[in-house]
């Protein structure tokens, strides 16, 4: 299952105002760009909502993504689950702070440094089922026979010093379902 859409729904329980959303995906990873965009298109259609696609490859691009946000006058903006933008996830969360766009990241970092919210798997508990796993193959398990797994939890981190210097009230709802608030 997509994370994106979800992404999405949570942002516009955030942000109920913002009729137009941008989604931000890497075109160099071709089949989840498409997968994403696919997804959130239509989430973004059963929410009655107008959906920007952006792109961006390379570090250089952001800049010119966060203003096409900002030009189409999107009210929010989606970053779409992809390593390159995770492993810069801290630089994408001082871009949202920075453009001052309402934004939902997949990872943690991302909201920490400045983002709106993050909603995704926990890296830890991620790098402790591979080790779970590493484990059991030195052991001598065969890999093909170990059962493919999901992430267990996913968790929803809410920037309160962000919402406030964008002006947005945190809806009693969103703010229950968090798992982290950072002031």
């Amino acid at each position: 299952m997509e994370v994106a859409p979800k992404l999405l729904e949570l942002l516009h329980e955030m942000v109920p105002n913002a009729t137009v959303i941008a989604l931000l995906v890497n075109p160099a990873n071709s089949a989840q760009a498409e997968a994403t965009t696919r997804e959130t298109q239509i989430a973004a259609r059963r929410l009655g909502l107008e959906l920007h696609v952006l792109h961006a490859s390379a570090e250089r691009e952001f800049d010119a993504a966060f203003a096409s946000a900002v030009q189409l006058r999107a009210g929010a903006l989606v970053i779409g689950a992809d390593i390159f933008f995770n492993t810069r996830s801290e630089q994408l969360g001082a871009l949202a702070f920075r453009y001052a766009v309402p934004a939902i990241f997949p990872w943690r970092e991302s909201a920490a440094a400045g983002g709106l919210m993050s909603y995704g798997t926990n890296i830890t508990s991620l790098f402790r089922q591979v080790a779970i796993y590493s484990s059991r193959v030195v052991k001598g398990e065969k890999p093909a026979d170990l059962p493919v797994q999901q992430p267990v939890k996913l968790e929803l981190i809410i920037n309160l010093k962000t919402a406030k210097a964008l002006g947005l009230q945190v809806p009693d709802k969103v703010l229950a379902l968090a798992d982290e608030v950072i002031e």
